[in-house]
């Protein structure tokens, strides 16, 4: 049987495919500043506003704050104790500490808890939207995607604000959690080991980490609240075939790339 040939390329087609994809990034980064520009305005927050957007924040946070506190707890737990006895089977012992704070607080912590509300809330799977069968020969269209200023005002700048502020909460308060939690790992309840554990503490969230630290926090909780929504809207108009929530990829190319700088502006 002979073999089939192979198709001839399509620049046209490969261009078109560019440029959809740049035009999908333009939206992203522009339904982001209108949405960041709605959160920071005060006439945004009417009565009714007030009130979705603290029923999103409830679904999104408190009714998961507690068992995403003890799976951090748990896992902080075993890491620190996997840290201090490996830390003193090589004689670091005054390092341990340090290094708990660093890869447990600066990068374990807010990089979780930014995985785990968009898994949770922005890359799950749409049960309720019918299947699209593409057709093979057609090129890609780039559909422009229109925003509803109504529909933004009332239904996305609350879910947007409630995923950036469950992210900043997670993070937060499991921070405070871990640190408390190393504290006993090293100490138990002693308190005489207060004063070299704030230094300690003190060492690590200097001036630029701690900058860096919330600046990165603040980074994460953007990226996970717009991009799986930005992409939402896009898949809505354009009636994009896809089996999980779009967005998925460039969330994790964008969460990845946030963490890639991170490291290396501390690290070289």
């Amino acid at each position: 049987m002979p073999p089939k040939p192979l198709s001839p390329l399509n620049p046209s087609r490969h261009t078109a495919n560019l440029l959809r994809r740049l035009a999908s990034w333009w939206f992203m980064l522009r339904f982001g500043a209108i949405v960041l520009v709605l959160a920071l305005t005060p006439s945004t927050y009417n009565r009714a506003n007030r009130a979705n957007t603290a029923r999103f924040i409830y679904a999104s946070t408190w009714q998961v704050l507690p068992w995403f506190t003890s799976l951090a707890a748990l896992l902080s737990l075993v890491l620190t104790r996997i840290v201090l006895v490996t830390a003193l089977s090589y004689g670091l012992s005054q390092y341990a500490m340090q290094m708990v704070v660093r890869v447990l607080v600066l990068e374990l912590i807010p990089l979780s808890a930014a995985m785990f509300v968009a898994l949770r809330s922005g890359l799950a799977f749409k049960a309720g939207r019918p299947p699209v069968t593409p057709v093979a020969s057609a090129p890609p269209q780039r559909v422009r995607v229109r925003l509803d200023p109504q529909r933004l005002r009332t239904q996305l700048t609350p879910r947007v604000v409630a995923d950036a502020f469950s992210v900043l909460a997670l993070a937060m308060v499991n921070s405070v959690i871990v640190l408390v939690l190393a504290y006993l790992a090293v100490y138990g309840l002693s308190p005489w080991g207060i004063p070299g554990f704030t230094r300690t503490v003190g060492q690590v969230f200097d001036l630029a980490a701690s900058l860096g630290f919330f600046l990165k926090i603040f980074l994460f909780s953007l990226a996970v609240a717009v991009v799986p929504l930005a992409a939402s809207l896009e898949a809505e108009q354009q009636a994009t075939p896809s089996t999980m929530q779009p967005g998925a990829v460039r969330l994790f190319l964008v969460l990845f790339l946030l963490e890639a700088a991170s490291l290396a502006i501390k690290y070289i």
